[in-house]
């Protein structure tokens, strides 16, 4: 595993490290780490672990432009209801971690009671819409560890999407995991409501 890390001053450092070591930041050196590296796609625990995410393939960028694409289509149309975000958006959770899903939705009632100091490079809240989309290099485990602390910190609604599997897994509070197999379209429910996501893009 490669963590690079970038030092208040100009200098660059890359170390080497083995899977079952991990580097530990606080959330203000975190927030140093991504200004001067904006092409890095960081993540951190909340335990304060560093998670350094390597560069999607083709093939999971495809998928990403169609995700993004049709969630800011339905936005567009929606804007009086809360505000979408892309992959490149960091959010940090009640419980202290710093996440990116790779789409997300907040509602304006939530993002509207924010201060202008919980809006700071990252906001202090949890979207209530996440997907996270299956790339070649995640593991399974992580990811459904992941969207259990999406819902555990406030999210509404969660979809996992696997392409390798053809599989989404439909996360909600208080509600067992729904599983489905190679679905045609996923609905926004009642917390995106009208929003209906073709997945055929996900399968090809």
């Amino acid at each position: 595993m490669i963590q690079t890390v970038t030092n208040l001053e100009t200098e660059t450092n890359t170390i080497e490290l083995p899977s079952h070591i991990a580097l530990y930041i606080t959330q203000k050196q975190f927030t140093a780490l991504v200004e001067v590296n904006p092409d890095l796609r960081l993540e951190r625990t909340a335990q304060g672990a560093l998670i350094v995410n390597p560069p999607t393939g083709w093939e999971t960028g495809e998928r990403n432009l169609s995700l993004t694409g049709q969630l800011y289509r339905w936005y567009e149309e929606n804007k009086h209801l809360g505000k979408a975000f892309d992959s490149s958006t960091g959010f940090i959770l009640p419980n202290g971690a710093t996440r990116s899903p790779d789409a997300s939705w907040v509602s304006r009632e939530r993002w509207e009671a924010l201060t202008p100091e919980q809006k700071g490079t990252f906001a202090h809240i949890c979207p209530d819409f996440v997907v996270e989309l299956r790339s070649n290099s995640d593991r399974v485990q992580s990811l459904h560890s992941k969207m259990r602390e999406y819902i555990d910190n406030g999210a509404r609604l969660g979809w996992l999407i696997d392409p390798q599997q053809r599989q989404v897994e439909i996360y909600r509070p208080g509600l067992a995991v729904t599983v489905l197999s190679n679905p045609a379209d996923l609905s926004g429910e009642e917390v995106l409501p009208g929003f209906l996501f073709n997945l055929a893009p996900m399968w090809v």
